[in-house]
């Protein structure tokens, strides 16, 4: 297992983190750091509030960042409160969140930044658990392109240890579990896996595949990269490949992980191909 307790704030764009926090002090210190973190990556970062109001976000954050006010000024720091961007008429609204990074997105680029830093205040879904972890699965997707960057910040004060652990493992990095980053392929389509997957972070590695079984033609995942997978991650593989077309899955690894799924006889299914083979 990789612990990534101090590299969450300074997150790979692509990477999807869960981040608990305990206390106010806490939650601004990781506020700060991550603002700084991403102005240094030259992203563009929006910091989307909800317990806080984003004009007293910016009140306390403005004097802990240094150039906070000119950065803001070049849109290079954006604060947004959830209601503006989660939420359609106090109904959760994935495709109003989806377009509004996407937008975000567009603006970066125009101003030369190389993607999205965004910090998310959680607190928005303790109302309902299920469907917030729901909605943070569904998400991993954004991520597959690798131009966004997103650290949730859930406040322990208000959720259950049950409802962190759920949202911990929909997030494919979080202090203390396996860290798994991931990109989209094309021309076939797949997907690229790094990293490790086990217990913890399995709900955001399923999550990943769901893509691939819509897929009508060849698909490969390439996990050369993966140091690691337990025999419950893998046989996610090979449920993908049994809901797709005899023949048309493919997976590229290195012999740890072939061997595993041999030993679950995922190799009945999808074609396991040696990384140096291919």
């Amino acid at each position: 297992m990789v612990h990534v307790a101090g590299s969450v704030l300074d997150p790979d764009l692509g990477d999807h983190v869960c981040l608990p926090f305990d206390g106010e002090r806490e939650r601004m210190t990781a506020t700060r750091l991550f603002t700084m973190n991403g102005l240094r990556r030259r992203t563009k970062v929006v910091i989307i509030t909800h317990a806080d109001s984003p004009e007293r976000t910016r009140g306390w954050l403005a004097p802990l960042v240094p150039g906070f006010a000119e950065a803001e000024s070049a849109g290079r720091i954006e604060i947004l409160g959830s209601s503006d961007t989660h939420f359609t008429d106090g109904r959760l609204d994935p495709d109003r969140m989806c377009a509004g990074l996407a937008d975000a997105h567009a603006r970066a680029g125009e101003h030369g930044q190389h993607g999205v830093y965004a910090l998310v205040d959680a607190s928005w879904g303790a109302c309902d658990t299920r469907e917030q972890a729901a909605f943070e699965a569904a998400t991993n997707e954004l991520f597959g392109e690798r131009w966004l960057a997103a650290v949730c910040q859930y406040d322990r004060r208000l959720f259950a240890r049950e409802a962190i652990d759920r949202a911990t493992s929909v997030h494919p990095i979080s202090p203390e579990q396996a860290l798994l980053r991931f990109a989209n392929t094309h021309r076939p389509e797949g997907l690229r896996v790094w990293g490790d997957v086990d217990l913890t972070n399995r709900p955001a590695f399923a999550s990943l595949l769901t893509r691939l079984e819509k897929e009508p033609g060849e698909v490969v995942v390439d996990a050369s990269g993966l140091d690691f997978i337990d025999a419950g991650s893998a046989q996610l593989l090979t449920v993908t490949a049994m809901s797709r077309p005899y023949g048309t899955t493919s997976v590229v690894c290195r012999d740890p992980v072939a061997r595993v799924l041999r030993l679950i006889g995922a190799d009945e299914f999808l074609t396991v191909r040696r990384a140096g083979d291919v």
